[in-house]
């Protein structure tokens, strides 16, 4: 770091030296700025990183937690009914997301209302047709290691790529992975194939990414796990979780240096599910304790993630309004 900032000082030197050996030096009056605004992009915020990756960290554990508590409390028929509105609830929230004023809350909107939308109307769903069905699940050792609903999840891939398709071909967005295709891909021709972006609704980009990030995550570990493929004790599937744990580490590097709120919480969502992925592994493999698929064994510890997550939550929500007044 001293290294960094010596080396600044010395490129700003030689501009300022350089702007006054010019007859007229009044052009490069602004050079000697050069120095605070490359700090300034620098700069780093780890207090909005980490409250943003706790927000989506915390929203993992406690829709699994929500969903198996469904289970165990309801009839089917109603646990069911439950699921879709549910789900429609999210759609809901995630529309009013793009009439709300502020980047920050319109982000908060899409994120929960994504997280409903996928329980609801994603896992509740293929829930509701594996049992209708007759989807049994996987079991090993007397011991069920995957629940029917996503047993067939996989089938789904070709619609999740069906998407993908058009995010690449037709947009042009902020996310870093479509933009690496897009680049590798169609290099010298991506501004003519990728001429311009979608209208943007922040809260519809952020339930976006929640729904597309989770699926694609979901089909990946579900690929690892089929033993016709891979297995979750194969090489493979360690390699994998070790790149997403990594992967995750620059991620968050980056969620450091990112000023808005709205932003830091965006990327928070995509850093979380990615070092999600190894927490699946781990966790299926008995690495550890997966305590939120048994809620009613630890109701302290679940019951204290949901009061910081709701605590952060309403930070967040002050800080978007705090913002706006601004």
């Amino acid at each position: 770091m001293p290294c960094d900032i010596i080396a600044l000082l010395c490129v700003n030197a030689m501009h300022i030296v350089a702007s006054n050996s010019q007859p007229n030096g009044s052009e490069h009056v602004s050079e000697p700025f050069l120095l605070f605004k490359t700090m300034k992009a620098k700069q780093m915020y780890p207090w909005r990183t980490l409250a943003s990756f706790l927000v989506v960290l915390f929203s993992m554990p406690l829709g699994h937690a929500l969903m198996i508590i469904m289970e165990h409390t309801m009839k089917p028929s109603a646990m069911h009914v439950a699921g879709f509105l549910l789900g429609l609830v999210g759609l809901i929230m995630v529309i009013i997301g793009v009439f709300v004023k502020g980047d920050t809350r319109q982000t908060i909107w899409g994120l929960l209302g994504g997280l409903l939308f996928w329980t609801g109307w994603v896992e509740f769903l293929f829930l509701y047709y594996a049992r209708r069905y007759g989807v049994q699940p996987e079991i090993e050792n007397g011991e069920v290691v995957t629940k029917p609903e996503y047993l067939i999840m996989p089938a789904s891939f070709g619609l999740w790529m069906m998407v993908m398709v058009m995010y690449i071909f037709s947009t042009r967005n902020g996310c870093d992975f479509i933009t690496w295709i897009q680049k590798v891909c169609f290099r010298n021709q991506r501004k003519v194939i990728v001429a311009q972006p979608m209208t943007r609704h922040t809260s519809i980009v952020t339930f976006m990414e929640v729904n597309m990030m989770l699926w694609g995550c979901y089909l990946l570990l579900m690929f690892c796990y089929d033993k016709n493929f891979l297995g979750d004790h194969h090489p493979v599937t360690f390699l994998v979780g070790l790149g997403c744990f990594v992967g995750s580490l620059f991620m968050l590097k980056r969620q450091l240096y990112l000023a808005s709120w709205g932003a830091n919480i965006r990327m928070a969502i995509a850093t979380v599910i990615v070092f999600w992925t190894p927490v699946e592994i781990l966790g299926r493999i008995n690495f550890f304790k997966e305590f939120w698929t048994e809620p009613q064994h630890y109701v302290f510890e679940l019951s204290s993630i949901l009061v910081v997550f709701l605590l952060l939550l309403l930070y967040l929500w002050m800080k978007g309004a705090k913002k706006k007044k601004g």
